[in-house]
């Protein structure tokens, strides 16, 4: 039987990397599979995917922090931006993620939580980037001007009701900052049409 000091042993470890540990971390840690597995069992850590691992934090069981903790890199991006802002009043069933085009496809099959990545030129990846709050963790999430364009480049593949109502909902919010918008509109070459479907409401 594992002993409580044991496993506040193993917590500190898993503490230092911020809760997420990776196979060869561990290997690192000389954490061994039979007590990892104990670990599993005893629902203290679960396997969130292939070669990665997960304190579980009782205290805290959002999917944001899962988010975070494996793509620390990502910058959330269309419908989760559009819930944060209340832009939109639906919740996605996937969290939106905007990430270099470079990283590897395989990070994101995963089994929970869900999530849908957008392929961008590193570039651009942290254009209008700022920061956000959700269940108390700091998150990278892209400022409203950015997430407009954002929704005007891609408004092709989104469901028309909540295009529709993402820049009705743009154009009346007070902190809104038209020049940004446009810097970003030039720089991610979608002017004209923001002029087309922002700038008549202006």
């Amino acid at each position: 039987m594992m002993e409580m000091k044991k496993v506040e042993e193993y917590k500190e470890i898993f503490d230092k990397y911020g809760g997420m540990m990776r196979t060869c971390q561990l290997n690192e840690e000389k954490v061994l599979y039979r007590p990892l597995q104990k670990l599993v069992d005893k629902g203290l850590v679960e396997k969130v995917r292939y070669g990665y691992y997960q304190w579980i934090d009782h205290d805290d069981l959002s999917e944001i922090s899962t988010i975070i903790r494996l793509f620390p890199d990502a910058v959330l991006c269309m419908y989760s931006a559009l819930r944060y802002y209340e832009y939109s009043d639906r919740i996605p069933g996937e969290w939106h993620l905007a990430v270099s085009k470079h990283s590897g496809k395989s990070r994101f099959k995963i089994d929970y939580p869900f999530v849908k990545p957008y392929y961008v030129e590193p570039s651009i990846l942290e254009l209008g980037l700022t920061y956000g709050d959700i269940n108390g963790h700091e998150v990278r999430i892209y400022d409203k001007d950015r997430l407009i364009c954002d929704c005007i480049r891609y408004r092709n593949r989104m469901d028309k009701e909540i295009f529709n109502k993402a820049i009705q909902s743009y154009v009346t919010d007070p902190r809104k900052y038209i020049p940004n918008l446009l810097e970003y509109a030039e720089i991610l070459r979608v002017k004209k049409p923001v002029k087309e479907l922002v700038g008549i409401w202006l």
